[in-house]
């Protein structure tokens, strides 16, 4: 996708992080900007910003778990400005960090919900929601879902599990689209440590989902990893470096985003080399 300029973007997970950061760039590319976010106030600061700046923009808060209200979302969208250009799925939640650590046996089910819910359901509905209209317009476009280096890792949790699936659903969706010789794209969004609140993502945990984790409940070493990487975290990358990188991919059409430390990146072609040999994986 080349032209951006009076083209409409869509983006979930908006008023904060990555998300608010995508819609700032694609604003000062000339794109009208639709903003989703289950967070009210933070939404409509998200969008004052934006509209300080010149932007065409709409908010609707969105729950990406409730088809309904991603339904909702589209209409509104396709509604205000007649067609959508580039959506971004990119709303996500973390338990905690402490979480990326747990057993598969020991984290609550009602974590596995809701972890699958926002990371995996919401984006195949944003998918289901916006493509067939997207591909019936015929425009050039393209779609971005935000995975995790977590998604070309592994963890027996929530997190990790549904990041992967992210990757396998777009890396289809990829193909899918070269097949049908579609003008629609594709790409993954796998950072790394990115200076982002998921890890306070509990504020928004819906309440049929259980409590909020107790961190003290947890065995000792993974109190211990959880804060060192709450500290990673906060040396981050900055979001809007990270929404550089995923507009010049959309631009250039790369699948593979990776905004992600050396560090990690050594690790995936670790695990990638385990696979391609066939050995047992590699203990990081």
């Amino acid at each position: 996708m080349k032209d951006f300029e009076g083209k409409v973007a869509v983006v979930t997970g908006a008023a904060s992080g990555m998300g608010l950061a995508f819609a700032h760039r694609f604003a000062e590319a000339g794109m009208s900007v639709v903003l989703a976010d289950i967070e009210s106030e933070p939404l409509a600061m998200a969008e004052a910003a934006l509209q300080a700046k010149g932007a065409r923009t709409l908010a609707v808060r969105t729950n990406v778990m409730t088809e309904s209200e991603v339904n909702r979302l589209a209409d509104q969208a396709f509604a205000a400005f007649g067609n959508v250009h580039i959506l971004c799925n990119n709303a996500g939640v973390a338990a905690s960090a402490a979480t990326l650590r747990t057993r598969a046996w020991e984290s609550p089910l009602a974590d596995w919900d809701w972890t699958l819910g926002v990371n995996f359901m919401g984006v195949l509905y944003g998918v289901r929601g916006f493509v067939p209209r997207m591909l019936e317009h015929g425009d050039e476009g393209h779609i971005v879902n935000t995975a995790s280096m977590a998604g070309l890792l592994t963890g027996a949790n929530p997190y990790n599990v549904s990041k992967h699936a992210v990757v396998c659903l777009t890396e289809g969706m990829y193909k899918d689209f070269k097949e049908m010789d579609a003008r629609i794209s594709a790409s993954v969004l796998c950072p790394g440590l990115v200076r982002t609140a998921i890890l306070d993502a509990e504020r928004n945990r819906p309440s049929e989902f259980g409590p909020t984790t107790d961190v003290t409940g947890l065995r000792p070493e993974v109190q211990a990893w959880s804060s060192s990487f709450e500290r990673a975290l906060a040396e981050g990358y900055p979001p809007e470096d990270v929404a550089q990188l995923v507009f010049e991919s959309i631009r250039d059409d790369r699948f593979y985003i990776f905004p992600a430390q050396p560090s990690i990146l050594e690790r995936v072609q670790a695990r990638m080399q385990d696979v391609i040999e066939g050995r047992n994986p590699t203990m990081a």
